[in-house]
């Protein structure tokens, strides 16, 4: 059974510095995923889960599943960027999550994506149900 949620989307700033860039000053592809995946850490965060401290207590974490991405524009060497990250649906064991990024002086869309990350069970490697008490305003 799924949950369908609406809630505002989470922002998180970036600055492009020349380790995420290719030769040419363009952010490499691979550069938008960990952007991506630091603004879902910070969502947490800011929920007051601390990951670590969870995954020590339960022997639970947060793996990506699954992942679309449109590339729309590229970022360059010392842009500001918006990082967002909104839940789309909340399952049993996966949270959906629609994820943009756009270059903050122009709100340029640079990146669409949906990101799914499950709960896995880290000793056996398996899906495992989220903890209902985890993010209350998301349990099913």
């Amino acid at each position: 059974m799924s949950e369908s949620v609406q809630k505002s989307p989470f922002s998180w700033p970036v600055r492009v510095y020349w380790e995420d860039t290719d030769a040419g000053g363009v952010v490499y592809h691979a550069g938008y995923l960990r952007f991506m995946e630091r603004a879902r850490s910070e969502w947490m965060r800011a929920l007051g889960i601390d990951q670590s401290a969870f995954k020590q207590a339960t022997g639970l974490a947060f793996m990506v599943r699954d992942m679309q991405i449109d590339f729309l524009k590229p970022a360059l060497l010392d842009d500001e960027l918006s990082v967002t990250v909104e839940v789309k649906e909340r399952r049993a064991a996966s949270i959906l999550f629609t994820q943009t990024i756009t270059r903050a002086t122009d709100g340029s869309s640079l990146i669409r994506a949906t990101v799914r990350v499950a709960c896995v069970d880290i000793p056996r490697m398996r899906a495992a149900p989220i903890p209902t008490d985890l993010i209350p305003e998301l349990a099913p």
